[in-house]
């Protein structure tokens, strides 16, 4: 069952929402993001706008405020069916009420309705969220703003919810009918080094010397139809750091709100001689989304790639890169599941082979997006002996069941790791990392053929790293100060990839005022230990955003035990609620509402209900058309900067050419060097990636045969490559 989605406007009628304008001010590795809609009912009749919008699945609203003529209201927190009911009673009485809640499904969709807005009449909606910058694969911080909500495909029988995208309205990229706006403010510790983004950009603004401050603005006339990504990259920015915010004097100490909470930023280092001996064994289990969506265009943008070409792309990459000695297994899936093998099977030049035949033929034609049977299935399957099993999920993310995956992930967490990518603009945040995080791996989010290279070898990497396991978490505190923790227990540690704690800090000390975390796990075997100090001395007003991370971190771990426990677990929503409301976050139970009291006479008239539109590159097979144009462009503050690879790359022929293992796979690309690009692309001949050609070209062993096809793609003659060859290596070892 697919839920129908349109633009439901009827012809003539102008769509309620003009305009969003976005402020976003970055500390460091969190952002505030500060987003208004102005709404103007030029009907003659009264209207109630319904916009279903995505956020981050991770983000912590925190701030939701109406503003009609002179009068703005404050939104507060409610358990979310009262809040639904006062809204439908202030509605049919006549009156003005905003009704802000999120989908019971998946907390990356979000619903706002603007009721009984008079014929005539201007609102401005602003809300506020705070979100963590997540860590790329090239050391960048990644802000993304979603602008694309995909329609969520829900299988037949699922326990689906009622708030979400079943109420979306969508229309192609392209089509959106309001405008966007948006500046920012980063600071840091560390010297700013630049900002990038999919979106044009104005020159980036330095304001002090030091370089730690400075603001960067979209082009103007920038419309919302594609997700806006910013990245930011500090100087020496990924060091353990420990920040203590001081408490809402308001609130009552010993509350969450009343006690100062701190966030520590980990980045564990694990011993050399481990990391020189990765792992090279494993069951590689590929699972891929080939549902109808597949199909659609990666992004909003010139030449862009189906999602299903940049899902083969990806898996070429990973087959070519899988040690030597482990197993492997491909599972497409859509209404119904298929693996290319009954079973998993060793990896060999005979098996890699085969399974890149089936790649390439891999299409979008398996109907609805259906994860839990594959999961499911592979979950039922008893795992390989001395085969630690890793699964890589590719999905667009278009599902209506979000939580009920999530579910099963955790419940089998013991079995496996899982690592996510999200192809294409749209694709659910909350599902790809929150998959990720359940299953013990790591989330990345392809949007384009830009850097989906180091993405996908950072996974992979990742993947060969040895497991780490009991680990510990000691706080180290001065007399007359208690910890209590607000993340859940740390369940997975990778090699320079940061780690968030938060933790509420209850009490005062006469006179020690340092206090250190140490974090204890095992390694291969071995134990392993890294500590941080840190200072409890409160940091500057920081606008209690540490606060509400904290308790959105909190939030989003009671809302998973209370629905692993299937309502069994007495006093969680209630626990959740009250946090909620406390704290002013956001939570599948509760919602924000806003009263707008009108003097005198009620609103009169029958009211409208009018849908407005998320754009989406879900479209149909008729409109596709309008999307066949080139690469994507990534702007670097403001300059348009081509990211396809080059022409031209110098390779340098090792001289043993034999098998070499993963490790000797991934020094053998990191030598391809970047020379100067000229590499116009049309819709009728588009770019072919010099990488990926070289890499299609390379051996299960890691090597390459001498040949004509290697020597074209380098860019020489078979003569040249073969020049500074050793004499005892062969054409072919």
């Amino acid at each position: 069952m697919v839920n129908c989605y349109g633009l439901v406007t009827v012809k003539n009628k102008p769509v309620p929402l003009k305009s969003i304008a976005v402020e976003v001010s970055v500390q460091g590795h969190v952002a505030t993001v500060s987003s208004t809609l102005q709404y103007e009912n030029q009907e003659e009749n009264p209207l109630e706008a319904i916009f279903v919008f995505p956020l981050p699945g991770e983000a912590a609203v925190c701030r939701f405020r109406t503003k009609i003529g002179q009068t703005e209201v404050v939104a507060e927190v409610q358990e979310k069916q009262k809040a639904r009911e006062q809204y439908d009673d202030l509605l049919s009485s006549g009156q003005q009420a905003f009704l802000l809640e999120e989908s019971d499904e998946s907390p990356d969709v979000f619903k706002l309705s603007v009721g009984s807005l008079p014929p005539g009449e201007k609102a401005s909606v602003s809300l506020d969220y705070v979100t963590e910058l997540a860590v790329q694969a090239d050391d960048g911080l990644r802000l993304c703003l979603p602008a694309v909500l995909n329609p969520r495909y829900q299988p037949q029988g699922s326990d689906s919810g009622s708030g979400g995208s079943a109420l979306v309205s969508s229309v192609p990229t392209g089509s959106v009918p309001y405008s966007l706006s948006l500046s920012a403010r980063v600071s840091s510790l560390h010297p700013i080094c630049r900002v990038e983004s999919n979106c044009p950009l104005d020159p980036l603004n330095y304001l002090n010397t030091e370089k730690t401050q400075a603001t960067v603005s979209l082009a103007a006339g920038h419309q919302f139809d594609r997700d806006v990504e910013l990245l930011l990259y500090y100087q020496d920015t990924h060091q353990p750091t420990a920040i203590v915010e001081a408490a809402q004097a308001s609130a009552k100490p010993g509350s969450l709100m009343g006690d100062p909470v701190v966030m520590l930023s980990l980045y564990p280092e694990f011993p050399n001689d481990v990391m020189s001996s990765m792992t090279s064994l494993g069951e590689f289990l590929f699972v891929v989304d080939r549902s109808g969506s597949m199909s659609c265009p990666m992004h909003n943008g010139s030449v862009a790639q189906d999602r299903i070409g940049s899902a083969r792309d990806t898996l070429l990459l990973l087959l070519k890169s899988l040690p030597m000695g482990c197993y492997f297994n491909i599972i497409g899936f859509g209404s119904r599941y298929e693996s290319f093998f009954p079973k998993s099977v060793e990896y060999s030049q005979k098996t890699m082979d085969e399974a890149l035949q089936k790649v390439k033929a891999m299409r979008a034609d398996l109907g609805g997006t259906e994860i839990l049977q594959p999961l499911k299935h592979i979950y039922s399957q008893p795992c390989l002996p001395d085969q630690p099993r890793q699964l890589f999920l590719f999905t667009d993310g278009e599902v209506g069941n979000t939580k009920e995956v999530l579910g099963l992930v955790k419940a089998n967490a013991g079995s496996h790791r899982c690592f996510s990518f999200g192809i294409g603009e749209g694709a659910s945040s909350a599902l790809i990392s929150g998959v990720a995080k359940q299953g013990g791996g790591h989330s990345q989010f392809i949007t384009g053929q830009d850097r989906m290279q180091p993405k996908v070898m950072q996974s992979l990497r990742f993947a060969l790293q040895p497991a780490v396991v009991n680990i510990s978490v000691k706080w180290n505190v001065p007399k007359g100060v208690s910890v209590t923790p607000l993340s859940p227990p740390i369940r997975v540690l990778f090699q320079g990839q940061r780690a968030l704690l938060y933790a509420q800090l209850t009490g005062k000390s006469s006179g020690d005022t340092e206090g250190s975390v140490t974090v204890k796990y095992s390694l291969a075997e071995q134990p392993v230990e890294n500590q941080l100090s840190f200072s409890l001395k409160p940091a500057e007003d920081t606008g209690l955003t540490v606060h509400r991370l904290g308790a959105r971190t909190l939030i989003r771990s009671l809302e998973m035990e209370e629905r692993q426990g299937d309502g069994k677990k007495k006093g969680v929503q209630e626990k959740v609620v009250e946090l909620s409301v406390q704290s002013g976050v956001s939570s599948v139970f509760t919602a924000f509402i806003a009263v707008h009291k009108v003097d005198g006479e009620a609103v009169q008239g029958p009211m409208l209900r009018r849908q407005v539109p998320t754009p989406s590159v879900f479209v149909p097979l008729k409109q596709q058309a309008l999307f066949k144009t080139s690469l994507s462009r990534r702007t670097v503050c403001g300059a348009a900067v081509n990211m396809s690879m080059p022409k031209k790359m110098s390779f340098n022929v090792q001289a043993d050419m034999g098998p070499l293992g993963l490790g000797s796979k991934f020094s053998k690309m990191s030598k391809l060097q970047s020379e100067d690009l000229d590499c116009p692309a049309t819709a009728s001949n588009p770019v072919k990636d010099p990488l990926l050609q070289l890499i299609s070209l390379q051996k299960a062993s890691g090597s390459w045969v001498l040949e004509a096809a290697l020597a074209e793609v380098l860019g020489k003659t078979e003569e040249e490559v073969a020049k500074p060859k050793p004499a005892p290596v062969g054409p072919q070892k």
